[in-house]
């Protein structure tokens, strides 16, 4: 998979920022819920893409009570 550089998020603080929460939500949507993330070394990552899809496909369970498949 390829990243662009703009996609790049480093770091739970960029990560918020971008989707405006706040660190500590990022570390209980990753912990709790499978916010998508990686590390390099040991610094907090994500695909912005990536999210924006995770979080369209949990507001569909919201709206239905369904996962889409």
């Amino acid at each position: 998979m390829t990243i662009k550089n703009e996609d790049l998020l480093c770091g739970v603080l960029r990560i918020a920022a971008v989707f405006m929460l706040t660190p500590q939500q990022v570390y209980h949507l990753m912990d709790k819920h499978g916010l998508p993330t990686f590390k390099i070394g040991r610094i907090v990552c994500a695909n912005a893409p990536a999210v924006r899809e995770w979080l369209r496909q949990r507001e569909a369970v919201g709206r239905t009570g369904k996962a889409s498949g």
